[in-house]
Parts: C-alpha cells; sequence; structure tokens
C-alpha cells in the first residue's frame, strides 16, 4: 500500500511539474461571429457579436474585459488629454479630438451582453468595458458571450475612421468590442491612449453589410466572392445581386489576433501571386498621384514576400493585403492600411514595413505595449535589409539609418529604457526612437555578436519556434543563446533594461623592442566584444578580436587572418595586447571598421600613422 501510494504521489508531482512548468506558454482562444449593418450617410453601425472564449490559463476567471477603442475618439478621454499635454504631440492628433462634433466623434456602445445566455453586469470605463462574470471561467472551460452593440465610426484621426486625408471613406480598425487578453502576466486591459495593441489569438467570421457600391478588402479571406464581385469572383462569373442596395460581404479569418476593413466605393483592386507564397491584393484610388507607383507596387511587394520568406521564415497564411488608407502605415493581420499618394520609394518602403509586421506582430504577436521593440524595432531591421535588396541600394550597412537614429536618441536627453511600457514614455519623440531605431539596432549588434552565418538561421528558428505563441524577450535571447552558444543576457539586461552607451577607443600605442603595445580604454558604461581592424604599410591586414569574458565564447570567423586573444573581463577599464609589428609599420588601426557597435563616439575609434593618434616609442 505505501509503494502504490508512493508511486500515486510522484506520479502526481511530475505531473505537476509538467503542467506548472509550462504555465506561461498556453494561449487563451477566441472564436468571434460577428454582423454589423453599416449606414453609409450617418456613418453608423448596429453589431451582432457572440464570441466563445475558452480559457487555457490555469486560473480560474472572474471578470473579462473589453476594449471599445472608438471611445478614445471624443473630447476629454485619456486619449485627447495625453495628446494635449505630452510635450511632442503627435501632429496627427494634437488637439483635434477635443474639436470633434457629436457627429465626428467615435463610440461604442453596449446594448445588451449575455454569458451562456444569461445578462450579465458590465461597466464602461472609458476604452474598456468591465464585465462581472455569472459564473466563472475555470481552466479548461469555455464561456459563450453573446453582445449587441452600436457605434459611430470616428472622423479619421489616428489609424482608424472615416474620410481620410486622402478620400478614403472607411480605414476599419478597432472597429469592434475587442476581448482583453489574459496571460502569465493576468489581464492587459490597459485604456487606449494611441499606442500599441496586444490580443488573443482567435478565429473570425465577419458579415459586413453595405452600400453595394462599395469595394472592401482586409483582414481574412472572402466566403461569398461571386456575390460581392468587385475583382473577387471567379474569372467569368458575374456578381449576385445585393438586396436593398446593399451586399453582405462575408470574411473568414482562421487563428489571427485582430480584424481590420476598409471600404471605399472607388478602389481599384488589382491581385499578385507570390511564388510559393500568399495571394496579394492591392485596393487603392487610382488618379495622378497614384496610378505610377501603385503599378508598380505589386512587382516590388512580390520580390519582398520572397527575401522576407527566405531569409526570417515563411508567412504562414493564403492572403495579404495592401490597402489604401489610415494615416500613414500601420499593420494588421494579413492585411496594412497605408496612405498612397507618394513616391515609389516611399510607398514601397511603407509597405514592406508594414509587411514585416506579419511576422513580428501579426504572427509572433509579442505584447507590443510591453516589448514594443521586439515588434517595431524587429520590423524595422527586416524592412531595411529588404529594401536594401529590392531597391538595390547597395548599402554595405542597411542598419545605418537605424543606428543614427539610436544615436540621436541617445544624445538627447530624452532616452528611457527599452523596458519602459510604451503608454509611459515620456515624450513621442523617445518612444520612437527607443522603439523602432534602438530596437533595429538591437538585432544590429547581436549580428554583430552572434556573426552572420549563425544569425540568420537563428532569427529562423526564432519565428517557427515561437510564431503564435507571444514570446518575450527572454524567449527571444533564449533562442540565440543556443544557436550561438554564447551567454547573452548581459547584452539584454544592458541594451534594454538601461540607457548605458558604448564606447571604446585606442588609448595608446607603444613601440617597444621592435614590437608595439596596443592598449584599449572602455570608456562607455556598457560593454562589448570588440574587433579590431589593422592594416600594414605592406598592404597586409589582421583583425584582432576580443571577446567578453561574460559571454562564455566567441563567435566564428571565416577568414583566415584573424588573430584571437584572451577575453576581456568587463570591470577592467583598459585592455593591452602586443603586435608582431613595430607602430611605424602600421598604417591604420580601427576599432569596429564595419560599424556594428552602436558605438556613440567614433573618433576615438581609430589611429592612422599620419594622422590623429601618433605612436609612442621607449628604449
Amino acid at each position: 500500500m505505501k509503494i502504490k501510494l508512493l508511486g500515486f504521489v510522484m506520479a502526481m508531482l511530475m505531473s505537476s511539474v509538467f503542467v506548472f512548468g509550462q504555465t506561461d506558454r498556453w494561449q487563451q482562444a477566441i472564436k468571434y461571429e460577428m454582423e454589423i449593418d453599416m449606414d453609409v450617410e450617418t456613418h453608423q453601425f448596429e453589431g451582432e457579436q457572440k464570441a466563445v472564449y475558452t480559457n487555457n490559463s490555469p486560473d480560474q476567471l472572474n471578470k473579462v474585459f473589453y476594449h471599445l477603442y472608438y471611445n478614445a475618439f471624443q473630447p476629454n478621454s485619456m486619449m485627447d488629454v495625453r495628446s494635449r499635454t505630452i510635450k511632442d504631440p503627435d501632429r496627427r492628433v494634437g488637439d483635434r479630438i477635443s474639436k470633434l462634433s457629436e457627429d465626428e466623434i467615435g463610440y461604442q456602445k453596449i446594448k445588451s451582453l449575455k454569458q451562456d445566455g444569461k445578462d450579465v453586469d458590465f461597466e464602461v470605463v472609458g476604452t474598456i468595458l468591465e464585465v462581472d462574470l455569472n459564473k466563472p471561467i475555470n481552466p479548461g472551460e469555455s464561456s459563450t458571450f453573446e453582445m449587441e452593440f452600436e457605434a459611430q465610426v470616428p472622423v479619421q484621426i489616428r489609424r482608424t475612421g472615416r474620410d481620410n486625408a486622402e478620400g478614403i471613406s472607411y480605414s476599419m480598425a478597432q472597429w469592434y468590442p475587442k476581448m482583453a487578453e489574459y496571460d502569465y502576466q493576468g489581464w492587459h486591459s490597459n485604456p487606449y491612449i494611441g499606442r500599441e495593441f496586444h490580443g488573443i489569438w482567435g478565429d473570425f467570421d465577419v458579415k459586413i453589410t453595405i452600400d453595394k457600391d462599395f469595394i472592401l478588402g482586409g483582414t481574412g479571406y472572402i466566403q461569398n466572392p461571386n456575390e460581392v464581385g468587385h475583382g473577387y469572383q471567379e474569372e467569368g462569373v458575374k456578381p449576385g445581386k445585393g438586396k436593398k442596395g446593399k451586399h453582405t460581404w462575408h470574411f473568414k479569418a482562421p487563428k489571427v489576433i485582430d480584424f481590420m476593413w476598409a471600404a471605399d466605393p472607388d478602389f481599384t483592386h488589382v491581385k499578385a501571386q507570390v511564388p510559393d507564397g500568399p495571394e496579394l491584393h492591392f485596393l487603392y484610388q487610382m488618379n495622378d498621384e497614384t496610378k505610377e507607383n501603385w503599378e508598380k507596387l505589386p512587382e516590388y511587394t512580390v520580390k519582398a514576400f520572397e527575401y522576407a520568406n527566405k531569409t526570417f521564415g515563411k508567412y504562414p497564411y493564403e492572403q495579404y493585403s495592401v490597402i489604401q488608407g489610415g494615416d500613414g502605415g500601420m499593420e494588421y493581420p494579413m492585411a496594412t492600411l497605408i496612405t498612397g499618394e507618394r513616391s515609389l520609394g516611399s510607398l514601397v518602403g511603407v509597405t514592406v514595413h508594414e509587411m514585416f509586421h506579419s511576422w513580428y506582430q501579426g504572427v509572433l504577436a509579442t505584447n507590443e505595449a510591453l516589448y514594443e521593440w521586439m515588434d517595431e524595432g524587429f520590423t524595422s531591421f527586416g524592412s531595411a535589409e529588404t529594401m536594401n535588396v529590392i531597391m538595390e541600394e547597395g548599402q554595405e550597412n542597411p542598419q545605418s539609418g537605424n543606428y543614427r537614429g539610436y544615436f540621436a536618441l541617445a544624445a538627447s536627453g530624452y532616452e528611457e529604457p527599452m523596458s519602459t511600457h510604451a503608454d509611459h514614455y515620456v515624450t513621442n519623440f523617445a518612444y520612437g526612437r527607443a522603439a523602432y531605431s534602438k530596437g533595429a539596432t538591437f538585432l544590429g549588434q547581436l549580428r554583430y555578436i552572434m556573426g552572420e552565418d549563425v544569425f540568420y538561421p537563428a532569427m529562423r528558428t526564432y519565428f517557427e519556434e515561437w510564431k503564435f505563441k507571444h514570446p518575450n524577450d527572454n524567449d527571444f535571447i533564449r533562442v540565440m543563446e543556443k544557436a550561438s552558444g554564447l551567454e547573452l543576457d548581459w547584452y539584454k539586461e544592458y541594451f534594454v533594461y538601461s540607457t548605458k552607451q558604448i564606447d571604446y577607443g585606442i588609448k595608446t600605442v607603444i613601440e617597444k623592442d621592435r614590437k608595439s603595445f596596443v592598449t584599449l580604454e572602455k570608456i562607455g558604461e556598457m560593454p562589448m566584444p570588440l574587433e579590431v581592424s589593422i592594416t600594414y604599410n605592406d598592404g597586409s591586414s589582421e583583425l584582432v578580436y576580443i571577446p567578453l569574458r561574460i559571454m562564455r565564447g566567441e563567435k566564428s570567423f571565416d577568414a583566415d587572418n584573424v588573430n584571437i586573444l584572451a577575453d576581456w573581463p568587463w570591470v577592467f577599464p583598459t585592455y593591452t595586447f602586443e603586435l608582431d609589428q613595430p607602430a611605424s609599420n602600421i598604417k591604420s588601426m580601427v576599432i569596429d571598421e564595419n560599424e556594428g557597435m552602436a558605438d556613440v563616439d567614433r573618433d576615438n575609434n581609430a589611429f592612422h600613422a599620419d594622422e590623429h593618434l601618433k605612436p609612442t616609442f621607449e628604449k
């Protein structure tokens, strides 16, 4: 009996270790069915939503929360006040929300809400709907929520809205009551002030009834192409007729974190096919400002998808749409909204950038409110690499622009750690440069630390291992550690959780007994492994590589002229090494010649025989 009991206890313990050791990797799930009827005269719509929510967490849930994003577009909302009081407001917003009239504001009003067929108590608090459940949702259980709501589409100000600056009728982002995410960090029911998003993986079944003259595109696959027409129907098939002057567009989108759509009666619809990839849809108003460049855009977008699939991991959906709309460029699952009256370079650039969000936000779906740099920064890195190839820019370091953006931040006095929640940066400038420029620089330097031959396969491994799982910064760095064999926690902690800067210099070059003794100094507070390129008067060269001791290893090199030296303990302010050449034979010496490090002062990185630092001779 004791033996059996012991075996039972051990089995339970092992089961507990398995379950609770995996608690941060579960994902909540939701299935939406929605129908809306749009009145294009009043810009209002009635909606019905059925959401089956599955609690895959180990926790009992007594409340749920919904986002009501449209409520931000009302005078004196948190988004309005934030925009009017921040030091450097977004010029697209400014004080515009405060001046909206009743027929220009946005709202989402909840008419009724039931849980499993019974009314539940709820309260609207700004952009959040707080719901007290009639009965808890236990681990592994599902609950069905049925909602009736009405909404008014705001005048287009930020991301979503009607009648944007280029005359697009509807840019329908954040248009429905959206269940907030619950994960290993708890509920993420942050008020909307115009920043970033987080969402539950869900399946969407959406029916949109609208005036029959409107052409739609967005997230998901059209289910009734022969009814709506407008280039979606099968070749040779005429579209059916709508009822009462309207058509109902039926979309389904599997395993996405959001659903966006756009509509305009003057959209031109063009399609292109990525080899071994998705079908691309382009919807835009054809006019003198758009015609030439939008006709060229499909070719570049196909090339961009091919490069991204090969370099960073394969896009998993069968469709992607580029739609004119919004207020700049904004990513959504399977689609993007971009303003369209641009030069060709700008049009391709913003398309490629938003396309890359499909990797780092649409598929990996990191919580971009907490780890905005893992979305915007990784996207900026990937789009810079891609643009350099498809636009034949010929840059040796495509990340140089992102590095310059980081240098401006580092010198500004406004820098905050990248671990700052996106909503809580003191300035928009600091948020933008941290999320985009410094985030991209994070990857650029990691490539320098690991080596290109290890870095790119590791990026593909990261994508494959963590897609559809909401990875955090530690999940990412662990993939890189396993791929490189290096300890990299120090790099993440310095560059993400602090504002410490990198600055190395050549302090002295001393010749003695026909040898050179080079002393380097660590001026900045952040350590890095160093590569020192040396060219001699006879035309020969060598690379001196100094790993950090804290890395517990070094990257590999293909070249034969690499001299790997002893590790540099990061607490030592200087490091001296010896060369079997007299200083008079050294033509030049440069720390980080290829500029892989974000060294904030490169003026002290070089030694040249005929300028700057002169050698000292000792007998």
